[in-house]
């Protein structure tokens, strides 16, 4: 029977059926399957995991305040979670408080959440194995005001012996000096390059996509070290592609707002020819194609500065680039793209 000659009846009887059957994995993001489960796991932060194993094995107790600080995606959350998980195993839930201080970073978070769970009596009985402590992990703890900063010194003053913090930021300066003095302070590095690439495309092999080289180093470049940011672009692009098709380099551009490298070589090559009325053409296009004004200004001075010194002189690079961040900062401040856009090309073309 032909589905046009049912009636809605009928159709409400149709049963559907899935075609596919989900696995758990099947509902994750790539950043949440592929998420580091053990310390083994986390790349390149040799010296910090080596010293998190050896507290492990010598008396998880003795767990000290954490400060683990570096630049987006190099592994800060989830080498905290792994640790936090390698401790209590089942009894995770129960034992740990896990905060994104972004979203919860006033005092009044302090003095209600953390502390309730600070206060919390710990029983050992079932499990003697498991040390007797809870963790608190604050993530984005720059975000918190001072105010709450001051309020969670006396927090983990007060509550030293039973809970352990671990505060994870991008920056160790936005953090006061008297929560900084309670912590064991660890610095993340951006991961390098080829252990980048090496991770991307293991994600591929097992997602069964293919990525052009062209698109693989464009997408290591994006990412600047940021390990999540690469994978979920990775994902991105999976989703608009065929499984037998390869993830290209004009793909990657597109969904990341990446302007190519031939767009910024246009645009200097036209102020070279001094051309005013052309140099405003290629703003206009620039524009119009939708890429960010701050995104330009970005890769225009990695431009720059990368340039041969035959085309450009150490002194001329430097009184663009300086333009340049000016710029930057107009925008921050609220200045029109346009504009900012348009005196940057101006100073290429008078110091040329």
């Amino acid at each position: 029977m032909d589905i046009d000659d049912l009636d809605d009846k009928d159709l409400l009887d149709v049963e559907l059926k899935p075609t596919k059957t989900f696995t758990k994995d099947d509902l994750k993001t790539w950043v949440e399957k592929y998420r580091p489960t053990k310390l083994e796991d986390v790349v390149y932060q040799i010296e910090v995991i080596s010293a998190l194993k050896n507290i492990i094995e010598s008396n998880a107790a003795n767990l000290p305040n954490l400060l683990l600080y570096g630049p987006p995606g190099t592994g800060k959350t989830s080498t905290i979670i792994a640790l936090s998980k390698q401790i209590f195993g089942s009894h995770y839930s129960s034992r740990v408080l896990e905060l994104n201080a972004s979203d919860d970073r006033g005092i009044q978070v302090v003095r209600e959440k953390i502390r309730n769970f600070s206060q919390q009596i710990i029983s050992n009985a079932a499990n003697k194995s498991i040390p007797p402590i809870k963790i608190v992990i604050l993530d984005e703890c720059d975000s918190m005001t001072r105010d709450a900063q001051s309020a969670l010194r006396r927090t983990m003053e007060k509550y030293s012996i039973t809970t352990r913090f671990c505060l994870i930021c991008n920056y160790a300066s936005k953090i006061i000096d008297p929560i900084v003095s309670r912590c064991t302070v660890f610095r993340f590095k951006p991961l390098k390059s080829d252990l980048v690439k090496s991770t991307l495309l293991n994600v591929c092999q097992k997602e069964g996509f293919k990525i052009s080289d062209e698109g693989l180093k464009t997408l290591i470049n994006i990412s600047e070290g940021d390990l999540r940011l690469s994978i979920t672009l990775l994902q991105t692009a999976s989703l608009i592609v065929n499984p037998d098709e390869e993830i290209s380099n004009k793909l990657i551009c597109e969904i990341s707002g990446f302007i190519p490298n031939d767009e910024i070589e246009k645009f200097f090559n036209i102020c070279r020819l001094k051309s005013y009325e052309k140099m405003v053409a290629k703003v206009d296009d620039i524009t119009k194609m939708g890429y960010s004004g701050s995104q330009f200004l970005d890769q225009l001075q990695d431009w720059i500065v990368n340039a041969d010194e035959l085309l450009l002189s150490d002194r001329q690079k430097s009184i663009i680039c300086e333009q340049i961040a000016l710029n930057d900062k107009r925008l921050l401040d609220g200045g029109d793209e346009y504009l900012q856009m348009l005196e940057v090309g101006s100073t290429i073309i008078t110091n040329i």
